[in-house]
């Protein structure tokens, strides 16, 4: 027997459709700003309800008719703006971690520049007591 869930999900034919936008099922326009917005404040408990949301959301585009797919490939469309700016945060924050690691790398002394490990690098005072 069908749940009552998935009864208000289907349009009659066994395809699926997607609810409209509401506070409960944002537009992907909005998941790309509210998923910016996380990461700036490296909100990651935000993220991750967002990492699901969009993971539900991927499952249903296999059950959706023609006219549903039309109707989310527009909504895709117009999120694109807001996509391209959460990717530019994301690989800005990527960058700002492959810094952070390589300082705590750096300062732990497992970076090596040349041939001189870090943690070997010792100051020498020239003749004349300058550094």
């Amino acid at each position: 027997m069908r749940s009552a869930t998935h009864a208000a999900r289907s349009n009659g034919t066994g395809q699926a459709v997607p609810p409209p936008a509401s506070p409960s099922r944002p537009t992907l326009r909005d998941l790309a700003v509210q998923g910016s917005e996380a990461l700036s404040r490296l909100d990651f408990v935000r993220l991750e309800e967002l990492l699901q949301s969009c993971a539900a959301r991927s499952r249903e585009l296999d059950l959706l008719d023609g006219a549903t797919r039309k109707q989310v490939q527009l909504e895709a469309r117009e999120a694109v703006a807001a996509m391209t700016i959460f990717a530019r945060i994301l690989e800005a924050t990527r960058a700002n971690l492959n810094v952070m690691q390589r300082l705590r790398d750096l300062r732990l002394g497992q970076l090596e520049y040349g041939s001189t490990p870090a943690r070997q690098f010792t100051l020498q005072e020239s003749r004349h007591g300058d550094h």
